[in-house]
């Protein structure tokens, strides 16, 4: 594994070892776990309302009263400021608790159905009832946000769990392992811990849901694996998320927005805005714009600033470094890389050629390309030419323009005049299409995802059975049949 040190502007904190777990991971008895845990679900515990409310209010206090543990763990791992922790972190999944919390009685309420007048009497509802024993794989990037809210959903629809935190972000992997038991009832959830190794372990298991957010390439391992039990899969999985910026934009406002969206997390973010579209005749001001937000967030030494996180190793580093060095454009603002410190700047790119490598695959760092255009169907033909991104952010003032995007594109979510905000609306679901993956979650989606709608017809034990219904089909009864039926 690659060098996990703090950047030297943000010291880890004292007592962080992100090795330190009471069972290394490699002790674990996989097919007994889960079969613990399915033991657990088949005593009918994760049943009643009353239980989940009770977990959902436990891992709700978990976020409250063990923040400094976050903060330290995560400044460990990405340098990630502490407000942006409590923020983007914490608060985020605090959120979509309190939801689940506010609605769950009425989302778990049977749906009554109209029963067909030769089926009465009689009643119809559809009831939603827990899969079984599931699986959340989460990635390093918002390694808290990104396991504690699916799991926050499993729970609500009644599931036991197991948590697989990612083995990158080491330091946020142990805390969660050592805390999580602490708050959640332990014959129904359970961390485990490691790499590869105890992945492809974890999926050979036979599961009855699979949730994992990641890249596309290990996306297509998760699918595989779970083909082989048909087991159902949630995949989250990313892409470039672009954005347009039109002509009559308010240009201050997308570059704030467009700004927050790719250097919150340094860039790491599924749904930061990859690279932009911008109008010829506004390109200059955008450029200006977006000098001015940078420099007004991190200071114009941002490897100094205590508000600005760092890549998560030196191998992503490397990697961005690449991506720079390849070429193809003109640096409009930072470019510096300082490997060691796992630091890359944040940095806007002009003059972007389309087969520069930068435009190849998803940054997920602080870069930034911009290209221009001089027609609303020049980004909307890119978007199209490419995979189906997980976000899409238009910036404009003309109903028709939305319209048209809308109407000519396809994405997993659509920002109109901000970024990244969608994810905070509890009611609309999050999740990608295509390449960007597939299933959603958060607020009701979430619950439904991890629910198996169940259909069911009651009729009374002493109704009689219309000899209508039944053989010998005479004449008759064929002709009335066809007229009523």
């Amino acid at each position: 594994m690659s060098q996990l040190g703090s950047p030297a502007s943000q010291p880890a904190s004292p007592g962080i070892d992100p090795a330190a777990t009471d069972d290394p991971p490699s002790s674990h008895d996989l097919p007994a776990l889960v079969a613990r845990l399915r033991a657990g679900f088949a005593t009918g515990r994760t049943r009643p309302l009353a239980w989940r409310l009770a977990q959902l209010e436990s891992l709700g206090r978990l976020l409250v009263e063990r923040e400094a543990e976050f903060v330290a763990a995560l400044g460990h791992d990405l340098g990630k400021p502490p407000f942006e922790t409590w923020a983007a972190e914490l608060r985020v999944v605090g959120r979509e608790i309190d939801e689940i919390r506010r609605q769950l009685r009425r989302w778990a309420r049977p749906e009554r159905q109209k029963v067909p007048w030769i089926l009465r009497p009689g009643s119809a509802h559809v009831v939603r009832e827990p899969l079984g024993v599931v699986l959340v794989i989460a990635p390093w990037n918002f390694p808290v946000q990104l396991l504690l809210a699916p799991l926050a959903a499993a729970i609500a629809a009644g599931n036991a769990v197991v948590c697989k935190p990612s083995e990158v972000s080491s330091a946020t992997s142990a805390t969660l392992a050592r805390l999580l038991p602490m708050y959640l009832d332990q014959d129904a959830f359970a961390v485990v811990e490691g790499g590869v190794p105890e992945t492809t372990a974890l999926l050979e298991q036979r599961w009855d849901h699979i949730m994992f957010t990641g890249n596309g390439t290990v996306g297509r391992i998760v699918a595989a694996a779970a083909a082989k039990h048909l087991t159902p899969v949630t995949l989250e999985l990313g892409g470039k998320s672009p954005a347009i910026v039109d002509r009559d934009a308010n240009v201050k406002l997308a570059a704030s927005r467009i700004a927050f969206s790719k250097f919150l997390n340094s860039g790491q973010t599924c749904v930061a805005a990859d690279h932009v579209y911008v109008h010829e005749d506004v390109e200059e001001k955008l450029h200006a714009a977006l000098r001015k937000q940078i420099v007004s967030r991190y200071g114009k030494q941002p490897a100094r600033s205590e508000h600005f996180g760092r890549v998560v190793n030196t191998g992503h580093t490397e990697r961005i470094k690449g991506l720079l060095d390849a070429g193809g454009f003109d640096v409009a603002h930072g470019g510096e890389v300082d490997v060691d410190d796992r630091y890359v700047a944040p940095t806007v790119l002009r003059g972007v050629s389309a087969d520069a490598d930068v435009m190849g695959e998803e940054i997920f760092g602080p870069v930034l390309p911009v290209l221009t255009f001089t027609d609303i169907a020049e980004p909307i033909a890119a978007i199209n030419a490419g995979d189906k991104p997980l976000a899409l952010y238009l910036f404009t003032s003309s109903d028709d323009t939305v319209q048209r995007v809308l109407d000519g594109t396809s994405s997993g979510g659509v920002c109109v005049n901000d970024a990244i905000s969608h994810l905070l609306v509890p009611g609309l679901p999050f999740g990608g299409v295509g390449e960007s993956g597939h299933g959603a979650y958060h607020g009701r989606a979430g619950f439904e995802t991890f629910s198996h709608r169940r259909s069911v017809l009651r009729r009374p034990s002493r109704s009689i059975d219309p000899p209508l219904l039944n053989p010998p089909y005479s004449r008759w009864k064929n002709a009335l049949l066809r007229r009523v039926f």
